[in-house]
């Protein structure tokens, strides 16, 4: 089968970039408004028989909300099934509402199964996205094929170079985040060969409000890693570089996949407690200024989308993904 790889324009960046890793040029597509506020999506070129994958981001954005985007996804698979496709990946590198996937008040929905039985019933064979906030109730709700990439293989070059030769720690910010940050702390440990320190910091939340502040594990001297899933006002990473800068942490780095910098981000990038700020590309930051955008590191989730894409083209085994440069 062929091989062929589309993009929205709203994650036009991210798509070339995978293109470009694949060596592949991106298929045409034609996205149209109507002025009632209906829009369609259809493939320029055949489609059928062939192996389709489709990049668009479900982040709320100038360019649509999520649910837009959601919207024209559906549709554009839908259509590609029409025209004969013989097989669709959805590459979705935030999937939105992940968040929502158990009820934590009586009658709350469950949206990361609706949104996952709506991508289902189009014709979806297969979803790729990377470091959903669960990846347990990410799997249950999805009856086609997954693949959840993890960013250990992305981020890890970097935290080796911030590690250096002194000591250092991975923290969780919450106890949710556990298990993401044990496995950062084992592929760090692995490239480092030494012991690397662990810390896990108290986080209740209840109507909206955060508290919490104990911290486990010992980070004093220590350089200080906090890696979660995504960072939205960035809050919940300043309460934990300033409870670990309490404990006598050196110096305390923000690490996660999506940087979605909403409201109040800009304050938590003023503070100082947080030395710097590391995401992916997976959202463009579109919410802040040039001046704030610099206090940003980027680093491409591109190589490790291009590698899982090609993998399954190929009919190969994607289980050690997470590794650089499998």
């Amino acid at each position: 089968m062929e091989l062929k790889l589309f993009s929205f324009a709203a994650s036009s960046e991210l798509g070339g970039a995978i293109a470009s890793e694949l060596g592949l040029p991106l298929s045409a597509l034609e996205e149209r408004d109507f002025e009632d506020g209906e829009h369609k999506a259809r493939p320029l070129e055949a489609v059928r028989g062939a192996d389709v994958y489709v990049v668009q981001g479900l982040y709320g954005s100038p360019e649509g909300s999520p649910n837009d985007k959601l919207c024209r996804l559906l549709f554009f698979i839908g259509a590609l099934r029409t025209n004969g496709a013989a097989r669709v990946t959805a590459v979705i590198p935030y999937l939105a509402y992940a968040r929502k996937d158990r009820q934590t008040k009586p009658r709350d929905p469950l949206n990361a199964r609706y949104v996952a039985q709506l991508i289902e019933a189009v014709g979806t064979d297969c979803v790729v996205t990377t470091e959903v906030h669960n990846i347990a109730a990410f799997q249950n709700a999805f009856r086609c094929e997954t693949l959840a990439l993890d960013n250990r293989g992305v981020l890890i070059d970097r935290a080796v170079e911030l590690a250096g030769d002194g000591p250092v720690c991975v923290a969780s910010p919450d106890p949710g985040g556990v298990k993401r940050a044990q496995l950062f702390r084992e592929a760090l440990e692995e490239r480092l060969g030494r012991a690397v320190g662990f810390s896990l910091m108290e986080k209740r939340r209840s109507a909206g409000v955060v508290s919490g502040s104990l911290i486990a594990g010992d980070v004093k001297g220590a350089r200080v890693l906090v890696i979660d899933d995504l960072i939205a006002s960035g809050g919940t990473m300043v309460r934990a570089a300033q409870a670990l800068s309490g404990e006598g942490a050196r110096d305390i780095w923000a690490m996660a996949a999506h940087g979605l910098f909403t409201g109040g981000a800009q304050e938590a990038l003023a503070d100082s407690t947080v030395a710097g700020w590391i995401v992916t590309d997976t959202v463009p930051l579109f919410r802040l200024s040039d001046r704030q955008a610099r206090c940003v590191e980027r680093i491409s989730s591109a190589p490790l989308f291009a590698r899982a894409i090609r993998r399954l083209h190929e009919h190969r085994d994607v289980t050690d993904l997470p590794a650089a440069g499998s």
